[in-house]
């Protein structure tokens, strides 16, 4: 697994497509990614190592889980090197494990809502702060690699509004668990 987080985030976000990830058991596959770089304005790490986002400076493998606007919980897994701060954003999750338990999670009716979306996850998977830091390779979490590449389809990143151009958010093609469409961009 480790040669996955070696290289920079935007080939970990693409290679992530199709993955499996599972906290206490419940979890599903990645259908959803976003690449973040240390270079790149919209990034967290682009001013440098703070208290707040040290965790993406981290090891590659762990998570960086911060909260965006105060209220929701976003889970990121750290890349390259070391001390250098690139990332993927998980944005979105098909479930395949443990919907009864995200359902009471989500409070929802409609299970495409479950995971659809990085604060909808983290809330599904009970993913919170203190999973700052924590490696992706050990309990509770569990991540199977994709057995193949995934056919994805590639759009500008959303939600933020710096470097809204970079071409930096990968879905899987055809899936119905995406957080927002994608254009006709199949890679």
């Amino acid at each position: 697994m480790g040669a996955l987080w070696d290289g920079d985030a935007v080939s970990a976000a693409q290679a992530l497509i199709g993955a499996e990830l599972y906290v206490d058991g419940v979890g599903g596959r990645i259908v959803e990614t976003e690449a973040y770089e240390p270079h790149d304005p919209a990034s967290h790490a682009f001013r440098g190592r703070t208290p707040r986002n040290g965790a993406m400076f981290g090891q590659p493998g762990h998570l960086y889980v911060y909260r965006s606007y105060g209220i929701h919980w976003c889970m990121n897994i750290v890349c390259g090197p070391e001390g250098v701060g690139s990332a993927v954003l998980i944005r979105a999750l098909e479930p395949l494990a443990g919907l009864d338990a995200m359902r009471e999670r989500r409070g929802v009716v409609g299970d495409r809502l479950l995971c659809a979306g990085p604060g909808r996850l983290c809330e599904a998977l009970a993913v919170t702060g203190d999973d700052d830091g924590r490696p992706l390779a050990s309990a509770p979490f569990l991540f199977r690699a994709a057995s193949s590449r995934a056919e994805c389809v590639v759009g500008p990143r959303i939600g933020i509004t710096k470097a809204t151009e970079l071409p930096w958010r990968f879905g899987l093609a055809g899936s119905r668990w995406l957080s927002r469409g994608f254009g006709a961009r199949a890679q």
